[in-house]
């Protein structure tokens, strides 16, 4: 019998809710059937994949992954300039660099972006996007959204903002609904020049975060009503298995690096950089890995479901596989 602990936890307390004592094995083995079924069927996990590595292609617009009515995260492939200055209206816009180099231009300030990067575009900041070869995340969540993190960087007026940048008229676009396509608000014309000259009459820059947790721990980096974002690392070293179960809301995870089997009450499900899976809030997990290993995690008040194609399904927990995942 393996003894672990498992931890409720609630989104944005920093301390646990409890700690409780459990048989792993029990906690990962449906109830035998009684007279009656107290509880519902569940679907195991699913996984989105997008490949960290660049493949050329036109250019396209972000590939929506999950959302709901107070949050929308997308995956975004560039090696050009985005042909439109973009504006929001209700939301702040946070992007995670996974690979390749992105120069961001906004009215704030110019700041180039490198692999590991986030960087958080406040509510009404027009900006545009030059990048080279890269992709990256994004996360649209209504402002105001803190940043928990010392800065690592911060933008600047640059001109120009990249070789070969020449000014003249761009297209301007305004959007509502978390920037979701076909809910522009306006439409026009712009002078680039006088939209990256604003950045001269404003105290506030853009503030770029670069985190390095320690094993076995979580760096929050932002945090909104309802909504946590930050990076998690694990050293791959043995130990005892912790369970985590968030009662208040769903956890979504973007595999940055290292690979790991994520066991949880709907399934194990093998997750390799570049893989995304959503975890239903009250459902109980815990990783397995032999390297170290850096994931995204992002809590979510309301449930946020997946609405890019699944690559993979979670193997089902049999009693055979629960024993052999937790001898690993």
């Amino acid at each position: 019998m393996a003894i672990v602990t498992e931890t409720f936890r609630l989104l944005g307390h920093e301390q646990p809710l409890r700690t409780i004592r459990r048989d792993e094995e029990l906690l990962l083995t449906e109830p035998a059937p009684g007279p009656m079924k107290l509880w519902t069927d569940q679907p195991p996990l699913e996984a989105v994949h997008f490949p960290q590595r660049y493949a050329s292609q036109p250019f396209a617009p972000p590939r929506g992954l999950y959302e709901n009515d107070q949050l929308r995260v997308e995956w975004q492939i560039m090696d050009n300039r985005q042909p439109f200055y973009h504006r929001n209206c209700d939301v702040d816009e946070i992007s995670y660099q996974i690979a390749g180099e992105r120069t961001l231009m906004t009215e704030l300030g110019t700041v180039e972006l490198q692999p590991g990067d986030f960087s958080r575009i406040p509510r009404g900041i027009a900006h545009d996007n030059y990048g080279r070869k890269e992709s990256h995340l994004l996360f649209y969540t209504p402002a105001p959204v803190t940043e928990e993190h010392t800065a690592h960087h911060v933008s600047r007026p640059l001109f120009p903002p990249f070789d070969g940048w020449k000014a003249g008229t761009v297209t301007e676009v305004t959007t509502q609904c978390l920037g979701t396509p076909g809910h522009d608000v306006a439409a026009h014309c712009s002078d680039e020049r006088l939209l990256l000259e604003q950045a001269h009459d404003e105290a506030g820059r853009l503030t770029l975060l670069r985190p390095d947790p320690a094993p076995a721990t979580t760096a929050w980096l932002y945090r909104a009503d309802g909504f946590r974002l930050g990076i998690a690392r694990l050293s791959g070293t043995p130990g005892q298995r912790a369970y985590t179960r968030t009662l208040d809301a769903d956890e979504i995870q973007y595999q940055i690096s290292g690979r790991r089997v994520l066991l949880t009450q709907r399934g194990a499900l093998e997750l390799a950089p570049g893989d995304l899976v959503r975890i239903p809030l009250g459902v109980a997990h815990t990783s397995i890995t032999d390297e170290p290993a850096r994931h995204l995690t992002l809590l979510s008040h309301r449930p946020a479901p997946r609405v890019a194609p699944a690559a993979r399904t979670a193997e089902p927990l049999t009693s055979r596989l629960v024993r052999e995942l937790i001898a690993h």
